[in-house]
């Protein structure tokens, strides 16, 4: 779900922030970066963009019909009431 190439970018831009006096420790600052990133995004309960995209779709569609429901149900609303009038 997650793209590798970005979690390596930020693991990356994280240990690029490490001073000089710590260049030693990069790779494994760099290593523990990526492991970390990896394991909290998994615990996240994440879509992709294109199953996000479909459910915005689908709450459309049914938030359409819904509309066109509650008009239908105040015009036969109406229309009881009106021949209760009668």
């Amino acid at each position: 779900m997650f793209d590798p190439k970005s979690i390596d970018d930020i693991a990356s831009r994280l240990a690029g922030v490490i001073p000089p006096g710590l260049n030693n420790l990069k790779e494994d600052l760099e290593k523990t970066f990526r492991a970390v990133l990896q394991g909290t995004l998994a615990k996240l309960d994440l879509v992709t963009r294109e199953e996000f995209e479909v459910q915005k779709l689908v709450l459309a569609k049914t938030r359409s019909n819904l509309e066109s429901l509650e008009k239908r149900v105040a015009e036969i609303e109406q229309s009881v009431l009106d021949k209760a009038d009668l």
